[in-house]
């Protein structure tokens, strides 16, 4: 109705226009007064006069209070200013005084019988040296090798490099491949990392010596290789330190809401950046956008459009009514319902998916029995992030995992991984459901802690707020239709006030009946659901082709974008802004900058470090309780990485650790318990926080946008008791299941 009143009208002059432009406003105005209450100056005026008589004593005694408060309130925003500018001032100054790292690579072989050569004639800017070596190379191999690539680093002496020859560092040796299978073999990266002494140092530095490369091995045939030097290698014992103090930050900005989570995402990246800088391996800004995972951010933009324009057809309002009329209004069949339907959508779809399509239907189901959504929107996702590790194509983590060439080597595919899997899901999702029923025995704690007229009172303001925030002050229309806006928002803002203070709300007189919510929530455009339902349908199925590449080569992200551009043909509609505004921008921006970050964090070495770790506590137990110990340390530390760091480079990092493992003959450790271990630990461990999973930010996301937050200290009391019970019984199962009972 506002669009329509401010909907631009044949050209008029100037007097005119002003004239119509006052007319549409006064129209506004009048809907505005229409559709609530007016308080007339005569009854502001009675109601401070009232106000003041009945609690003069009580306002005198507030205001000493408030002050102080202010004056905290005041303190707080200065200090964390300046903290921002400092830290802004920091990385700023950082990254503009050093350069990209820039590394040139030449291509080159090393002939049978000969030693290859290289003069480093850049001097290293401290005593490590990196070489990076990329071949036909065993990625994961302890001890099974004959075939090696033998490098180390010498000095030649001299002012004109003719002098002696004096070695410098020992020799690293590099496993190969069996020569007849050199050009057929995907190449592997080798990063080599040399510490020369302090004289050869010092001779560099002076222009008395150079360095020189040289390679050779005891094969019969040439080894073709990319040849690579960095001249400042990064400390991985420093930046790993400092990896973790920025992931601390990061945690400390959104756990206090010191700042909105997606701006906290872009400080922390963006010091992760700069600490790079420092380290002398600032990335380019090709380097930063690879990093970025676009296939995401497709899949979230394609389904936040489509579930856009289908929340316009009133299906979510439906079906929440259809619950509530199958289940009889009865609280805890109607929360299992949503859980068993998110669960089972979670085992064939992308959880975070399912989370775009539920979330808004449990929202209207929750307001229409007078429930609090946050604790059934948080029970709904976990359920969806418990069940989406039963299958491959159910959690990122596990596609990635089922995805690897190595994996599938061993005998891992979709039909074993999802029986394995669905076994142990089952389990969780019993001790899923009695720990939330235990946690929620009291009926009260699942409903709003305000009375609904005052909830109804917030939400209308919220509303209100929003509608006056999206308008811009470009034109003198836009001003005027503004400023009657925000005279609504400060009449709401004054009556919430008012009610907050006597405590008197309206008193509902009437019982709800399912009559009344059929009446009221029905298909509002049936066209629009069915051509809705069309775009859905060729989502869905080529979500579910995505498992059959032979059959259809889109990814998910395209799968998603392409059903949205096939909506928006439909829905013929002629201004999409609407709909643009109602994706979630900011969700998409944290993605965007928490992808970031935690490629930066890989780069300083906090991923492989924990991998490493893993590794090295595997190797010191005694051969007897391998298995068990394994299955213990991949489950575990899996489960509280994910929790903390995003699942997706976690897994990442720790597949190769687990391929190591289970190719190293002298542990003798199957390979099949390990990746169960780890794909319920990366899936289950997303449970554990707001941040641990994509489903969780994304159902925090769309909360936010109907009205309804829950902070990371929120979701953190939920979830990670229930992640801790999680893994406990995962680790049950996983015993009884490859330990005693050897199911592999």
């Amino acid at each position: 109705m506002i669009g329509e009143l401010l909907e631009e009208q044949d050209p008029l002059p100037k007097f005119e226009q002003d004239k119509e432009t006052k007319t549409k406003c006064d129209e506004l105005t009048n809907i505005i007064s229409d559709s609530s209450e007016t308080i007339s100056p005569e009854n502001e005026t009675s109601i401070a006069a009232h106000e003041i008589t009945n609690g003069s004593h009580v306002i005198h005694a507030d205001i000493d209070h408030t002050a102080n408060r202010t004056k905290l309130v005041t303190w707080y925003h200065r200090v964390k200013i300046a903290a921002l500018v400092v830290v802004w001032i920091f990385f700023t100054y950082l990254l503009m005084s050093y350069d990209e790292k820039e590394i040139e690579r030449r291509q080159t072989a090393v002939l049978p019988f000969e030693t290859k050569d290289f003069v480093l004639h850049e001097t290293p800017l401290g005593p490590r040296v990196g070489i990076y070596l990329k071949g036909a190379f065993y990625e994961n191999l302890e001890g099974n090798a004959s075939n090696f690539l033998n490098v180390y680093l010498d000095r030649l002496d001299g002012h004109d490099n003719t002098g002696d020859s004096v070695n410098v560092t020992e020799i690293y040796s590099i496993a190969i491949v069996d020569p007849h299978e050199i050009d057929h073999v995907e190449e592997i990266t080798e990063e080599i990392v040399f510490v020369i002494d302090d004289e050869t140092i010092d001779k560099l530095k002076m222009g008395d010596a150079v360095l020189r490369v040289q390679m050779y091995t005891n094969i019969d045939q040439a080894l073709p290789l990319l040849f690579a030097y960095d001249p400042s290698p990064i400390d991985k014992n420093v930046s790993v330190i400092c990896a973790a103090v920025i992931l601390l930050g990061l945690y400390v900005l959104i756990i206090w809401d010191v700042v909105h989570r997606t701006f906290a995402a872009i400080i922390a990246s963006t010091l992760a950046l700069s600490v790079l800088a420092i380290l002398h391996q600032k990335p380019s800004m090709e380097e930063i956008i690879g990093w970025i995972d676009v296939e995401t951010l497709l899949l979230l933009f394609g389904m936040m459009l489509l579930v856009a324009i289908l929340s316009e057809t009133g299906v979510f309002d439906f079906l929440a009514v259809y619950a509530y009329k199958i289940t009889k209004g009865r609280v805890w069949p109607l929360i299992n319902c949503l859980a068993l339907f998110t669960a089972v959508l979670s085992a064939f779809l992308d959880n975070v998916t399912t989370v775009l399509l539920m979330t808004p239907v449990t929202i209207r189901l929750a307001e229409v029995m007078g429930l609090n959504p946050v604790p059934i929107l948080m029970t709904m996702v976990i359920y969806s992030n418990v069940v989406g590790a039963a299958t491959p194509v159910g959690d990122p983590p596990n596609v990635i995992i089922t995805s690897n060439p190595y994996v599938v080597n061993s005998g891992i595919n979709f039909l074993n991984f999802t029986a394995h899997m669905t076994a142990g899901v089952i389990v969780v999702m019993l001790q899923t459901y009695l720990q939330i029923r235990f946690k929620y025995r009291n009926m009260d704690d699942l409903r709003l802690n305000e009375p609904n007229g005052i909830h109804e009172l917030r939400q209308e303001l919220g509303v209100w707020q929003r509608a006056a925030d999206s308008i811009s002050s470009y034109s003198k229309d836009e001003i005027l239709v503004k400023e009657t806006l925000l005279k609504k928002v400060n009449y709401l803002e004054r009556l919430l006030k008012k009610r907050l203070a006597t405590g008197k709300l309206p008193v509902d007189t009437y019982k709800i009946t399912l009559q009344e919510l059929q009446s009221k929530y029905f298909i509002r455009n049936k066209k629009l659901l069915i051509k809705s339902m069309v775009a859905l349908t060729f989502t869905i199925i080529f979500f579910f082709l995505h498992s059959a590449p032979h059959i259809q080569r889109l990814s998910i992200g395209w799968v998603a974008l392409l059903g949205a551009v096939l909506l928006l043909i439909l829905a013929d509609r002629e201004d999409i802004e609407p709909v643009i505004h109602r994706v979630e921008w900011t969700t998409l921006l944290f993605f965007a900058g928490l992808f970031v970050l935690m490629e930066a964090l890989t780069e300083l070495g906090l991923i492989d470090w924990i991998g490493t770790q893993t590794q090295n506590v595997i190797f010191a137990v005694s051969e007897e309780a391998r298995m068990a110990v394994a299955i213990l340390i991949i489950l575990w530390v899996s489960a509280l990485a994910s929790a903390f760091v995003d699942n997706i480079p976690l897994t990442t990092m720790m597949i190769k650790v687990v391929i190591s493992i289970a190719e190293n003959r002298e542990l003798g450790l199957p390979m099949q318990p390990l990746i169960f271990a780890l794909a319920l630990g990366a899936c289950l461990g997303g449970n554990g926080t707001l941040i641990g999973a994509s489903a969780n930010l994304v159902c925090a996301g769309v909360a936010q946008q109907h009205g309804y937050k829950f902070t990371f200290l929120d979701f953190f009391k939920f979830g990670f008791p229930i992640m801790i019970g999680h893994i406990l019984v995962a680790t049950g199962y996983l015993m009884i299941a490859h330990v005693l009972f050897a199911w592999h």
